[in-house]
C-alpha cells in the first residue's frame, strides 16, 4: 500500500480504520470515510500541503469537482477556488506506481477546458509538475 511509500510532500496524521478488510481514511474536509486508495493517500497528502505549506484555506478546497466533457461527467480530484470564487488551480492526484506522463497531462488539460484554472498541478505523491495557463497556452514552471 502506498502508505510505505516515502511521498515528497510532508508527512500527515491520518485518522484511518480497517473494516472488513478494506482500509478507510478520514477525510476531514468532506467528514466522511473513505476508501483509502493509493491515489486517495496522495490526495490527502496534496490536500494538506496545500492547507499547511501554502496556506490555501481549506475552505476554497474542493474535492471532486465535477466537469462535463461532451456530455460525459468526469472529476477533477481537487480545485481550489480564489477569493472570486472562481477555480485558481486545478490538481490532477494518481497513485504513486501511476507515471505522470503525456496522458495524464492531456487528462488534466481537458478537465482544464471546462473549469478554466489558471494554474494545473499534477502529481502522484513522488513528483509534482505545475503549468500555468495564460495567453492561450500552458508553460511549465519550475516550482509552484
Amino acid at each position: 500500500m502506498s502508505e510505505d511509500v516515502k511521498l515528497i510532500f510532508p508527512a500527515i496524521s491520518a485518522r484511518t480504520k480497517e473494516e472488513e478488510g478494506v482500509k478507510y481514511i478520514w477525510d476531514s474536509l468532506r467528514g466522511k470515510w473513505l476508501v483509502l486508495t493509493p491515489e486517495e493517500w496522495v490526495r490527502q497528502h496534496t490536500i494538506a500541503w496545500l492547507v499547511r505549506e501554502r496556506h490555501i484555506p481549506e475552505l476554497r478546497i474542493s474535492q471532486e469537482y465535477p466537469v462535463n466533457i461532451n456530455g460525459q461527467h468526469q472529476r477533477a480530484d481537487i480545485v481550489v477556488i480564489d477569493e472570486c470564487a472562481k477555480p485558481h488551480i486545478l490538481v490532477e492526484c494518481k497513485a504513486p506506481e501511476v507515471a505522470i506522463d503525456q496522458e495524464v497531462v492531456m487528462q488534466a488539460i481537458r478537465y482544464n477546458a471546462v473549469v478554466g484554472a489558471r494554474y494545473i498541478l499534477l502529481t502522484n505523491g513522488l513528483k509534482l509538475y505545475c503549468y500555468e495557463y495564460a495567453d492561450g497556452k500552458y508553460r511549465g514552471l519550475k516550482e509552484f
